[in-house]
Parts: C-alpha cells; structure tokens; sequence
C-alpha cells in the first residue's frame, strides 16, 4: 500500500465557477475522512451552507474559495469524525467503509461530457489508492485529529500552515500528526499485487466458491486471512470476523447453501477488484478483498443495505 497523491485543491478563481467548481473535491476530501458517501455529502451540503451564509461582502473578501471551503470542510469532517467514533462504538457488529463502485460497472449512469452531470455523488469520487478499502480501514485506526492531518497533507497535499487552523493546532504539531498516520499506514502496507494478477485471482475465487470447492477455497486463502462482515444489524452478518482459511471457506460454502441461486459478479470495489452478489437480481453483499503474495488474506463484505445504494441503481425491483 503507497501512499498516493491526488491533485490539489483548487485555488482562487472567479465567483460563481470557483465555488461551484469545488464540489467534486471536497467530496474526494469527506468520503476519505469520514468512509461513508452519504456523510461526505451531508459534510459538503454543510460547507456550502456555511458559504452561503456569509454576507456578499465577506465572500467577496474571500482571496481564496477553495481554501476557505477545504478548510471549513476538514472543521466540519473532523466533528463529524468525533461524534463518529461513539456512534461506531454502539454500531452492530463490524463497521465497514461504505463501498464504491466504478462508473463503468453500472447501468443507467450518464455519461459524464459536455452538458452532462453526474448522477450520483459516488461518481464524484476518484477512485485510485487513497480508497481502496484496505487504505481505508488503516484510516479508521488513526485518531480524528491524525486522519485530518494525513489525508489532506499526504493526499492531498494541504499546507501544514493553512491546516493548523482547521485542527486549531501548531503546524509543527499538525506535522506530527501527519507523520503518526503515515507511520500507521506503512506498518499496514503489503506488497503490491498487479491489476491484472488481482482480477485473475478473484475470477478463480468466484469459480471456487460459485463450485462450492472448499478445498480451492482454502488454496486461494492465505491460511490467516480474516473475514469481516457489516449488516449494520439490519440484515444477517457475521458479527466478529472470521478468521482462517479453512472456516472462511466453509463459512461462504454455507451462505451459497442458504441462497439458492446466488449470483456473483465480478465488480471493481473502490478502484480495485472485488465481487458483488446478487440475489433474485438485488444486490445484497459487496466484498472487497486484499491479497498478499498471491492469497487472499482480507475479505471485508457490507451487506448494510444503507451503504449498498450506489450499487443498487440498476437492480430489479
């Protein structure tokens, strides 16, 4: 796992593009703060509103929108990130990053072009390292204060300067926290698997448990790899991980068991491969995997229905 970059935030520009303009990152920046599409919006709706809500004078007075909304932004992500933690503490069973998909795996989603917007905020957000779902499960191991820090300096490369007054800390301080949480992901990094090795893997993986083959199963699984589950306590989910290849692999031979006629899909989940199932044409798992030295050794499936809606557009009634 690298540590990648996205590019800058925007700088001045004229009213009222510079504003307008700046949705799209901003929602890059919420989303890998918070890991829930629908709290980066809500975070980006509120940022707005507080735009909004300043006189024609004071808005004119702003050198730079694009910094004024990066930093009113990181305020908002980083009480959203406080409040997150308890609410997490009381969420059932395991939480899981919201998934994202690719534009291209979808149906009925607009192509994005001269006159065209996108359809959905998922399509807003750029899919490459930085959300990958092992990325963001490191992120939810950092403090609030760590997150903030890393995310817009590493990803994004914030000034500590500019980002000392959204933490209210020095920015040597802010420097610090930043190093915690790169420090944080280089002790979580694996080596990298290329593209092509991932789909082929996950293609045998979907044969072994469409088969129902335990025993291929477990040759594809590393023999510690772990299984996390979140149904948010509104569907069936395992409620602690899975751990090891041979009970996860009898573990997914039984949900084939109790879903007669299971359809796995091969899918990309945040910008690398992964498998979605449907049932009766619904979608009702997204599992993102992480493979180490031709293995799988993370599997992380959300059936929470409430993080499923962008993977649901297109699916029957």
């Amino acid at each position: 796992m690298s540590i990648p970059t996205v590019p800058g935030h925007g700088r001045s520009a004229p009213e009222p593009s510079a504003v307008a303009g700046e949705r799209r990152q901003l929602l890059n920046i919420a989303y890998r703060l918070l890991g829930s599409l629908a709290e980066a919006e809500d975070a980006v709706q509120e940022t707005y509103a507080r735009w909004y809500a300043l006189s024609p004078e004071r808005r004119e007075a702003v050198v730079s929108p694009g910094a004024w909304l990066t930093k009113v932004a990181g305020r908002v992500c980083l009480d959203v990130l406080g409040s997150a933690r308890v609410r997490r503490e009381r969420y059932v069973g395991t939480w899981i990053p919201e998934p994202l998909p690719d534009r291209a795996d979808r149906e009925g989603v607009r192509t994005e072009g001269e006159g065209a917007t996108p359809t959905d905020p998922a399509d807003r957000i750029t899919l490459d390292e930085s959300v990958s779902m092992a990325f963001l499960v490191v992120l939810e191991s950092m403090t609030p204060a760590e997150r903030v820090a890393f995310i817009l300096h590493d990803v994004f490369r914030y000034p500590f300067g500019e980002m000392a007054d959204i933490l209210g800390r020095s920015p040597a301080a802010c420097r610090q926290l930043a190093s915690s949480g790169r420090r944080r992901v280089r002790a979580a990094r694996t080596p990298a698997v290329p593209a092509a090795r991932q789909a082929a893997l996950l293609r045998e993986f979907k044969e072994a448990w469409e088969a129902r083959n335990i025993r291929a199963l477990v040759d594809l699984l590393d023999p510690d790899a772990t299984l996390s589950a979140d149904g948010g306590g509104l569907v069936g989910a395992v409620l602690r991980p899975v751990r090891g290849s041979a009970l996860i692999a009898q573990y997914l031979v039984h949900i084939a068991d109790k879903a007669p006629g299971l359809t796995l899909l091969e899918r990309t989940v945040n910008g690398v491969p992964g498998l979605v199932a449907q049932h009766a044409g619904v979608t009702v798992t997204v599992a993102a995997f992480e493979l180490v030295e031709g293995r799988v050794a993370r599997i992380w499936a959300v059936r929470n229905p409430e993080k499923l809606g962008p993977w649901t557009e297109g699916d029957r009634p």
